[in-house]
This record gives structure tokens, C-alpha cells and sequence, in this order.
């Protein structure tokens, strides 16, 4: 029987973020500028923190992956967001959901790693200063975001494959608009509870290791800032952190809330338009957020784009 459940369910049906026809055409274009914006930013992020010879240090190599993240989970939801509001219904296959998963928790998990890693660069830089070039050099970034990839590779095949292994009733209807944990194992009719306890246990390795990196970085941050004894010095070492704890509050405070709140309180209205925000606002916030607020990114991308000018003139 369990076989057979298994061979019924070849592709799924997304609800979408709303099923108002009224609301179709403006909602496309609102998250279709959205995506595009976060597309674009994160992008040029990428290679601007690549091309300039000025932003080749630690803190811009993060901020690459970064934006690497952002657009790898934005693109694996994104695209395929947009399609439902054109295309009634909006099927995805069997096959392209558990990718969509796999991709989807890949890059997000990755992300909570990377924010830390990038906490951890900024305490090295304020409170190590003489020996930042030392601690934090190439092999070591590289392995702090090498080690998160491969984690959050197994992660994601991990949860993707028990899923994915387990027999699906006939009901194909996911209450979503992209293929999530939870809104699938609700279609399950195998028993679940291994398959929950494995993504509890991986959440809360993945969002608490990660929240307690952050948050032991910055107290000692700001312990460092508060013995300064320059005003100039407390001024800068502060605006050095403001983007990435700007990124920070907005990224884990929306998990948290997603994640932290009581089941009662729980509706898919909600659940929905918290996926939104991480899933397509903050990666088009992110590089906004450190192109507004950080000097050297405005400076490279003004070079930038003045070789371009002179090179088209």
C-alpha cells in the first residue's frame, strides 16, 4: 500500500500566497520588482566584492557568501512564486519539490553560519586588531564557510530524502507557495514522528549554535568599545557592526518569530507572510542594507561604475 501511495503522488499543487484573483496582477508585480531588486543587488555584491582590489579582505569575503545565499534561496523560491500568480494551477513535479527543498534549506541554513562567521571577524577586528590578518587568514574563511556548505548539504539531503522516502497520500494540495517541511509532511500518511523530531533537532542545532556565535561576539564587542577610551574610536568600532547587526536582527528575529511562537497562535496567513520576508524581503534588504551603510562599498561601486562609463565613451 505504502508503495503504491508512493507512485500516486507525482506532482504537487501550490496555493500560492493568496487565492483573491483581485489581488493577482499587483501582488506579480510587487514581488516581481522585489525579486529583480534582490537579483540585481546581489549579484553586483558578488562581483564587486570579486573585481575591486579594495574590498579583497575577510570581511567582504563574507559579505560575497552572503549575498551568494541570499540569491540562492531567493532564486529557488522566487521564480517559481511568480509563476502562480500567472499559471492556475500552479503544478510543480515530485522531483523539481524535493529539489526546491534540498536548495532551499541548503542555502538558508548556510546563511545563519555565515552571519556568524561574519560576527565572529568583526570581534577579531575590534578586539584583535594586531592580530586580525593573522587569525583571520585565507585558509581560515575559507573554512569557516566551507564547513557550513557541507553541513547544510547533508542537512538539507537529509530531511529532503526522509521526506521524500515516506508515502504521500492522494491529496497533492500544498498550502503554500514553495515546497516547505512542514506543509509537506501534513500530506503525508506515513508516521511523521521521526521525521519532525529530525527537523527540530537539526532547527535548533543550526538557529541556536549559530544566535550563540552572534550574540557571545557582540557582548564581547561592545565590552571591547566600552573600555575605549577615544569617542572617535567607540564611533567607528560601532559603525564597523551596524550593517551586519542591522542583517542580524532583521534575519534572526523573523526565525525567531516564525519558530518561537505557540502552535495555537499558528495560521498559514501568517506562516505565509513570514516566508515572504525571509524568503524574498531580506535578501533584497541585505545588500541595500551594506551598500547604504558602508563607505567602502559606495566608494568601490562608484569606481566601478565609472570604468564602465569611460570604457563605453
Amino acid at each position: 500500500m505504502e508503495q503504491h501511495n508512493l507512485t500516486v503522488v507525482t506532482e504537487f499543487i501550490l496555493l500560492g500566497v493568496t487565492d483573491r484573483p483581485e489581488l493577482q496582477a499587483p501582488l506579480f508585480v510587487l514581488f516581481l520588482a522585489v525579486y529583480l531588486t534582490s537579483l540585481v543587488g546581489n549579484l553586483g555584491m558578488i562581483v564587486l566584492t570579486q573585481v575591486d582590489p579594495r574590498l579583497q579582505t575577510p570581511m567582504y569575503f563574507f559579505l560575497r557568501h552572503l549575498a551568494l545565499t541570499d540569491l540562492g534561496y531567493s532564486t529557488a523560491v522566487g521564480p517559481k512564486m511568480l509563476v502562480n500568480f500567472v499559471v492556475h494551477p500552479n503544478k510543480i513535479s515530485y522531483y523539481c519539490c524535493a529539489t526546491q527543498l534540498s536548495l532551499f534549506l541548503l542555502f538558508i541554513g548556510s546563511e545563519l553560519f555565515i552571519l556568524s562567521a561574519m560576527s565572529y571577524d568583526r570581534f577579531v577586528a575590534i578586539c584583535n586588531p594586531l592580530l586580525y590578518n593573522v587569525v583571520m587568514s585565507q585558509k581560515v574563511c575559507w573554512m569557516l564557510v566551507a564547513v557550513p556548505y557541507l553541513y547544510c548539504t547533508f542537512m538539507s539531503l537529509v530531511v529532503t530524502i526522509k521526506i521524500f522516502t515516506l508515502s504521500f497520500c492522494g491529496y497533492n494540495v500544498i498550502n503554500h507557495f514553495y515546497c516547505d517541511c512542514i506543509p509537506l509532511i501534513s500530506l503525508l500518511c506515513s508516521d511523521t514522528h521521526e521525521v519532525e523530531f529530525i527537523i527540530m533537532v537539526f532547527a535548533a542545532l543550526d538557529l541556536i549554535s549559530s544566535l550563540l556565535m552572534v550574540v557571545m561576539s557582540y557582548l564581547l564587542i561592545f565590552v571591547a568599545i566600552l573600555r575605549m577610551n577615544s569617542a572617535e574610536g567607540r564611533c567607528k568600532a560601532f559603525s564597523t557592526c551596524g550593517s551586519h547587526l542591522t542583517v542580524v536582527t532583521v534575519f534572526y528575529g523573523t526565525l525567531i518569530f516564525m519558530y518561537v511562537q505557540p502552535k495555537s497562535s499558528h495560521s498559514s496567513d501568517i506562516d505565509k507572510m513570514s516566508s515572504i520576508f525571509y524568503t524574498l524581503i531580506i535578501p533584497m534588504l541585505n545588500p541595500l542594507i551594506y551598500s547604504l551603510r558602508n563607505k567602502d562599498v559606495k566608494c568601490a561601486l562608484q569606481r566601478t561604475l565609472r570604468k564602465i562609463s569611460n570604457i563605453s565613451s
